[in-house]
């Protein structure tokens, strides 16, 4: 192969591992690359951002909804240690990411030169790490080897992100060396015993639910686990922020196992008698802080099945291990031959009417939150994308929309279970680059829409939202941090401190940004404004100004403060 210099070499091997894609802070570690992109900008376009923490979520967005793994470019020391943020997120939301961190050149190395950072200790891997592996290029013959085994490692197993350090003076060293083949996820079936167990324990279960989630599912997977749960009668519960896995319509749906969890659901999940849970890595929020299922051995039986290994076992020990990707689980589940009349049919027809009274909700004004989403969706292409970071006001998004399975039309929800706040913002700016044929909502909380609303730039930029598919992120403003503030007056009523925010008229931020924008305080005003968000050629941010005392989607601050106050008493 003619030589190029690594810097190209990267890039043309980010090329045969199928990315046109690239989301990244430019800096002066990895210059060549640029330079690379530059070279073959009619096939691969490179993002600039405004913060890396920022461009590492769009990364993370990327993996989700393509499947494949996002690819992220950072510089040494201060741009690693923002995209971090990213990375984290995409290690707990087993999202397959590749985040390339330009190093200091070879003949500086370990003098605490500037930036430096060993990033093989800062990120490396271990149970509780932040990437599945962390390495260094020192030889430019070898960057298309590592770049295949990055790509191969985030995609195996539970997917995850893959960190790849690039010394400077590495990166602009010929090479002839070729690049290496896309990368394909290894994929396992379920044993046959392990699918004859659990025809077993199913045909003997009076009780049964799925929770269904995590990540590595596709359009075919998710078809069959419908066709699945049909055949046998099972009602079918998503894990916490995988509500996309399975149809929210479908009569079999018994909603989502997370946080602000529907009381009745689970009560549900507490009075089964088999759990089947399916991709999902039944951690603190699923579990419900580790409640809904005893630790480490349920009550109720319960099956795992997971693409990971190292996932079998490692919280609950569990009546029945299934080692399988969710590609090839849900296929096998079709295989399992159902009873002609399943005995638990009222038992699976009561969790979707539990689902369907929880749709229902309870007036508020003057600006009731419950009425704008179900109004967005209403009003939104079915195929939209939904977005959220971290706090209260994503519960309203997570009650009221109802999404589609994944077979109808791919990922349409991105959310963080990692909990991590900025998240809503880029993941749209993403989403609608990446597919701009699709609109997008993003809901933010005023302090979450803070940690990275500089990204509205790099989507007026690039042009995001002004194609057939519009973007709209909708900013929920009670000018507080309010999940931190309801557990302060869960646990010090009416002490306040630390939580109350000062924000600016995101009217005026968001047209500074070269956004259209509105103001909405009533609810009856939501409609109109959110119709000419879909009608306008920009992308639009909607402030929606809530009252501070109205703080989840079932209760008050007052409610709260009033019931602590009484048990302190």
């Amino acid at each position: 192969m003619t030589p190029r210099i690594a810097g190209h070499a990267l890039v043309e091997a980010l090329i045969a591992q199928g990315v046109d894609t690239a989301f990244g802070v430019p800096g002066e570690s990895y210059l060549a690359v640029l330079d690379g992109f530059h070279q073959h900008a009619d096939c691969i376009r490179f993002i600039a951002c405004r913060q890396e923490g920022g461009a590492a979520f769009m990364a993370d967005a990327q993996g989700k909804l393509s499947g494949r793994p996002g690819v992220c470019f950072v510089t040494r020391g201060p741009g690693a240690s923002n995209a971090a943020v990213g990375l984290h997120t995409a290690f707990q939301d087993s999202t397959p990411l590749v985040l390339f961190i330009g190093q200091v050149a070879s003949d500086q190395r370990d003098r605490e030169a500037f930036q430096e950072v060993d990033y093989r200790q800062m990120f490396g891997p271990g149970t509780l790490g932040m990437a599945k592996w962390a390495a260094q290029i020192d030889s430019a013959d070898r960057v298309p080897e590592y770049v295949a085994r990055a790509f191969h490692t985030a995609l195996q197993g539970r997917p995850g992100p893959v960190v790849l350090a690039l010394p400077e003076d590495m990166l602009t060293t010929p090479t002839a060396a070729p690049v290496m083949p896309r990368a394909a996820a290894a994929t396992t079936w379920p044993a046959p015993d392990a699918l004859r167990g659990l025809q077993a324990l199913l045909t003997a279960a009076r009780r049964p639910l799925v929770i269904a989630g995590g990540s590595g599912w596709d359009a075919p997977a998710c078809a069959a686990l419908q066709r699945f749960a049909e055949r046998w009668q099972l009602p079918v519960g998503c894990g916490f922020r995988f509500q996309d896995t399975f149809d929210n319509r479908h009569p079999l749906y018994a909603g989502d196992v997370g946080i602000a969890i529907n009381p009745k659901l689970a009560a549900r999940v507490r009075d089964a008698d088999l759990l089947l849970a399916l991709g999902v890595r039944l951690g603190e929020m699923t579990t419900g802080g580790y409640t809904l299922l005893q630790v480490p051995r349920p009550a109720q039986k319960l099956v795992h099945v997971h693409a990971g290994a190292e996932e079998l076992g490692r919280v609950y020990q569990a009546d029945l291990l299934i080692h399988a990707s969710m590609s090839q689980a849900a296929l096998a589940l079709e295989t399992l031959t159902a009873p002609a009349s399943p005995p638990w049919r009222v038992w699976a027809g009561a969790a979707h009417a539990d689902y369907e009274a929880n749709l229902v909700p309870t007036p508020v004004a003057p600006l009731d939150l419950a009425q704008v989403m179900k109004t967005a969706q209403r009003l939104a292409p079915a195929d939209c994308v939904y977005t959220n970071g971290a706090g209260n006001f994503a519960g309203w998004l997570h009650r009221y929309v109802q999404y589609r399975g994944l077979q109808h039309h791919g990922r349409t929800q991105l959310a963080p279970t990692s909990g991590a706040m900025g998240y809503g913002v880029p993941a749209a700016v993403a989403a609608s680059l990446l597919y701009p044929e699709r609109t997008v909502i993003n809901v933010a909380g005023d302090g979450d829409f803070l940690m990275t609303g500089q990204e509205l730039a790099t989507a007026t930029q690039y042009g995001a939202g002004r194609g057939r598919g519009k973007l709209v992120s909708i900013v929920v403003d009670n000018g507080s941090y309010g999940t931190i503030r309801m557990h302060q007056e869960r646990e010090y009523p009416a002490r306040i401190s630390g939580t109350e925010l000062f924000n600016p008229d995101f009217v005026q931020l968001a047209q500074a940004y070269g956004w259209s924008s509105e103001r909405v305080d009533r609810t009856e005003q939501f409609e109109p404004a959110f119709a000419r968000a879909l009608a306008t050629e920009r992308p639009t941010l909607l402030h929606l100004k809530l009252d501070p005392d109205v703080i989840t989607t079932r209760t008050t601050l007052s409610a709260i403060r009033s019931q602590a106050q009484q048990r302190k008493a």
